[in-house]
């Protein structure tokens, strides 16, 4: 009898040994138990502290009236004079209607993926994930564009469905500047025109399908705002800086382009 209750007090002591082991050690830290992500994640060294690391520079964007984006490494010329150049078939320096609606439709061709004529919510999806994802980054917060609080986009000439600015024939709204919250968004720090979304916008009949007759007649729209004079020819120095342009070149008039 004594035995079993030497015994019995032997593990009672264990187990009280045993607990207090337990509760020093604390819970166990960030295990698989469904509750990854609640620990912080380590920053790189040096990264946000002062002192650290300076931020890369970033390649400028450009993306054209109708939704093609054009890239450039740090310190080059602005891209614009890329999308111009390859525009301008006969390179007499002069961008005709002709000429720019036949750049729209080269575009159209291309995010045009089986070639039916039509670009349908596929494609669209396709286009703004793979060939200009800075739109949807622009959308999300992401990006150079909606820093530029305040920076309207050139030629604020109405809302389009898609967020402001869509051409005639791209639908009608109130909200202009393709602006959000005071923000710009998607595709209008990089435009010439204020559309957030160029290849949406031309959806002139709404039902998310873009036709090519709809394509030409959004960039015939497109070149009218963009031709002031009303002469029909476009020129590189008489277009308006895209709000990234002008931050970063700088007020107009040094020259540069």
């Amino acid at each position: 009898m004594q035995t079993f209750s030497r015994f019995r007090a032997t593990c009672i002591l264990m187990f009280a040994a045993l607990c207090l082991v337990a509760c020093a050690s604390g819970p166990p830290q960030d295990g698989p138990r469904g509750d990854w992500g609640k620990a912080p994640r380590p920053r790189p060294p040096g990264e946000g502290e002062p002192g650290g690391s300076p931020r890369q520079p970033r390649r400028s964007l450009f993306i054209s009236p109708a939704g093609e984006p054009f890239r450039a490494e740090p310190g080059a010329p602005y891209p614009v004079a890329a999308w111009f150049a390859g525009a301008d078939a006969d390179h007499d320096g002069v961008l005709t209607r002709d000429e720019f609606v036949a750049d729209a439709l080269r575009f159209f061709d291309r995010i045009d993926g089986d070639h039916n004529g039509v670009v349908d919510g596929f494609e669209v999806s396709a286009y703004e994930t793979q060939v200009a994802p800075e739109i949807l980054q622009g959308f999300q917060g992401g990006g150079e564009g909606p820093s530029m609080r305040g920076q309207g986009g050139p030629g604020g000439h109405g809302g389009g469905r898609h967020g402001g600015g869509g051409p005639p024939g791209g639908g009608g709204g109130k909200r202009g500047g393709g602006l959000m919250g005071g923000m710009l968004q998607g595709a209008t720090p990089y435009s010439l025109l204020a559309e957030p979304e160029p290849v949406m916008a031309s959806d002139g009949d709404f039902d998310r399908r873009i036709t090519r007759a709809e394509a030409v007649k959004a960039a015939k729209a497109r070149f009218a705002l963009l031709d002031k004079d009303g002469d029909g020819k476009l020129r590189l120095a008489e277009l308006p800086p895209t709000p990234l342009q002008a931050r970063l070149e700088g007020p107009r008039g040094d020259g540069r382009r």
